[in-house]
């Protein structure tokens, strides 16, 4: 499911599908899921901390600790899908309404 061909749209229907035949539905809450996102993003902080700005971009270089890396993104990823899905929110439109608040925010120097 490379980037480039997979849809917003399949993936949230992928995790959602997963978290469904588990039964874990009642306890995706905006809350749970929020609290739930912050410990991963907090898990992938830990694979970074203490290393340097060059020794952090090298571990997308090293096989093993990449995969970790990938894993907690994923982790990371899935969680925003759900929160996505249980709130109704499209990603897509969020993340390009975001981009043209941004825009405005912090203009490109000319």
């Amino acid at each position: 499911m490379p980037d480039a061909t997979t849809p917003v749209a399949a993936l949230k229907d992928a995790i959602r599908a997963f978290a469904a035949a588990r039964r874990w539905e009642p306890y995706h809450t905006p809350k749970n899921l929020a609290m739930a996102l912050a410990s991963e993003v907090g898990e992938l902080c830990d694979i970074l901390r203490w290393l340097t700005p060059e020794e952090s971009v090298a571990v997308a270089r090293d096989p093993v600790r990449r995969e970790s890396f990938a894993d907690e993104l994923a982790d990371i990823a899935n969680i925003v899908f759900l929160l996505s899905a249980h709130t109704g929110i499209d990603l897509s439109d969020a993340v390009a309404a975001k981009m043209i608040k941004n825009a405005v925010k912090y203009p490109a120097p000319e």
